[in-house]
This record gives structure tokens, sequence and C-alpha cells, in this order.
């Protein structure tokens, strides 16, 4: 009962938003050009969801014809660039962080490093990834891991550095030794930072797929707000997009805080997540 109380309290505030921009649009004081209906918009999504070819059981089963709409063939190569792209972001940037949290002389000496390349945008780096990388997935893969690189590491810094004396303090008199400390006590005391950074670090990656897909790729959802744009102006499918990517976004963003429940994650924080 609490949890249905929750999801309708949740709804009630995008509910209100999305007739308000239809009874806006519908009266004409905002152009259907300029800001389509949420219905048209909608109508579009339905259109460019719907699978190209009549289903065959002999051929394929019922998900894979489903998918093969041009929006969910779109959303599946946009996930995929961001999986790559922010998976070796990440794995690049944990153990990196880990390391520079725990080893006061690794951080003097990596620090200044990386406060100097931390500032500069993944987007700034699009000319030289296009000149590195040529055009397609490899300079799409290189901008979404930079996005992801730096905060999962600086979160993982700060996870590590946060780590509470007392843990370390009572795990040293039970005769733990160094490696225990490391793997047993900072990284899962670490592990709410963390999974912080992996949040942050997933929104800035979406920013940076679309920015490529808008630039170097002929696919995703990048491309497809880009091209409905150029091809005829269809701005009903540019929201249409755009609306995609903000659902994609929540529905990453609501798996990275259910990991945060998990009692193995949140130990450290004395109160379940929020």
């Amino acid at each position: 009962m609490e949890r249905a109380a929750r999801l309708v309290r949740s709804l009630v505030v995008p509910v209100l938003l999305l007739a308000a921009w239809e009874g806006i649009s519908r009266a004409g004081w905002i152009s259907a050009m300029f800001l389509p209906p949420p219905s048209q918009v909608l109508t579009r999504w339905l259109a460019y969801a719907r699978p190209l070819e009549p289903f065959d059981p002999s051929r394929t089963s019922r998900l894979a014809w489903a998918l093969t709409g041009e929006l969910p063939r779109d959303a599946a190569a946009s996930l995929l660039r961001i999986g790559v792209g922010f998976g070796i972001g990440a794995a690049l940037a944990l153990p990196l962080g880990l390391l520079m949290g725990a080893k006061p002389r690794v951080f003097e000496l990596l620090n200044p490093v990386v406060q100097i390349l931390r500032p500069i945008p993944p987007i700034a780096y699009i000319p030289l990834a296009i000149l590195w990388f040529g055009l397609g997935n490899p300079p799409a893969f290189f901008l979404i891991c930079l996005g992801g690189f730096f905060p999962v590491l600086m979160n993982t810094i700060a996870g590590v550095r946060s780590v509470d004396a007392i843990y370390l303090r009572a795990a040293q008199n039970l005769g733990a030794g160094e490696w225990t400390l490391f793997w047993r006590i900072m990284v899962p005391a670490a592990m709410p930072f963390i999974l912080t950074g992996v949040r942050v670090g997933i929104g800035v990656a979406f920013i940076c797929v679309i920015v490529a897909e808008m630039i170097a790729v002929n696919s995703g959802l990048g491309y497809l707000i880009i091209d409905a744009r150029n091809a005829g102006k269809r701005y009903d499918l540019v929201v249409a997009g755009m609306l995609l990517i903000g659902g994609v976004g929540l529905g990453l963003d609501l798996l990275v805080r259910r990991i945060e429940r998990f009692d193995e994650v949140r130990w450290g924080l004395g109160e379940p997540a929020a």
C-alpha cells in the first residue's frame, strides 16, 4: 500500500506537466511546430517504434520482432555505446581511484594531472577523437569513456579517503593486514560514494553519446534527433527522442539506486538509502 502511494505521489507532477503542456499547445498559445503536444509526440513515437516487418514466428521471436522498429534500434545503439564506453571508463577509474585514495603518495603524484584534465569537457575532445579514431563507434566510445571516467574517479577517491578511522582501528586490533583492510574495509565503506559517481557518470555519458551521435555516427538517439530536425523539421519526433533519452536515463538511475539498497553497499551509512 505504501509503495502504491509513493508511486502515485511521484506521478502527480509529471501528469500535471503533461496536461498543462497539452492544454497550452491545443489552445494555440504556442505553435505546434515549436512545441508539439504530447498526444502528437506519442503518435509519432508509436509510429517509429512499430516493427518494420510483419511478424513471422518461423523466422524470429516476438520480442526480437518487436525491437525491429527504428526507435528501438536507435535506443539499442545508444545503450550499446554507453555500455561499452562507460564500462571502459569506470573500469579504468575504479582501481585508479582506490589506489589514489588509499596511497597518499600516489595521490600527490597523480592529482595535479587529474585536476588539469578533469575540467576539460569531453565534448572539447571531439576534433581530436575524430582525428584519432575516424568516424563511427570508436570516437563515441572514447568520448563516453572520458565522460564517465572522472565522476567515478573523484567519488572513489573521496569514498576511500572518508572511511571512518574507527573501522580501520577495529580491524587492525583484530589482526587484519593491509590487504584485508583495503578490500574488506575501505572498498565496501567507499561503495556508496562509488555508486554516486556511477550515477553522475551515467548522466554525463548520456550527454556525450548524444553529442557523438549527432556528429560522428549515423545511428542512435542523437542521430535520430538531428536527422528529424534536418529532414523536414519533424519536431514531434525530436521531442519523442528527447523523452526516450530521459526515460532510459531514469531507468538506469533507478537500477543504480536499487543496488544502493543492498546491505553490502550501505553498511557504513547506518540508514537505508532513500
